[in-house]
């Protein structure tokens, strides 16, 4: 049976605060990588690691044009940090390789931060089967326009 994209988001993101909570900022990214992806194949998620994705463009093709740190059930894209703080280009990457993949939810980790929460950001790319979800990005206020 396939797991609603929005139900492994929620696992993924339960699996990554629990992490958080039991061993803090600021280790390596590739410890919280690890620890994360043990978590969720614990709950009977295929998981995979340091997935190599090929890139094609015009008549070049890279097999290994970029690795994506964390693959969920082949559909839900994670991307790992440990720094003090998010920066821009961290999102652009995560947005890139799902445009890249043609997948529409990413989540972009960073387990640097003081809180799980100021560390995790959905990254959406043409993603409309949404679920409320207070972690949502770029998301229109109630009577403001982005």
């Amino acid at each position: 049976m396939k797991i609603p994209l929005e139900e492994l988001s929620a696992m993924a993101v339960g699996c990554g605060y629990k992490l958080h909570v039991g061993l803090g900022p600021g280790l390596l990214e590739s410890v919280y990588e690890a620890l994360l992806a043990k978590s969720l194949a614990d709950l009977g998620l295929k998981v995979d690691r340091q997935k190599p994705i090929r890139i094609k463009y015009q008549d070049i093709s890279l097999e290994e044009g970029f690795r994506v740190d964390l693959l969920v059930e082949d559909r839900l894209l994670i991307e790992l940090k440990s720094t003090e703080r998010h920066m821009p280009v961290h999102a652009k990457q995560v947005l890139t390789y799902l445009r890249l993949m043609d997948l529409p939810l990413g989540l972009l980790m960073n387990f640097g931060a003081p809180t799980f929460k100021a560390g995790c950001r959905r990254i959406v790319n043409k993603h409309t089967d949404f679920a409320a979800s207070r972690l949502r990005v770029n998301q229109p206020r109630k009577g403001h326009d982005l």
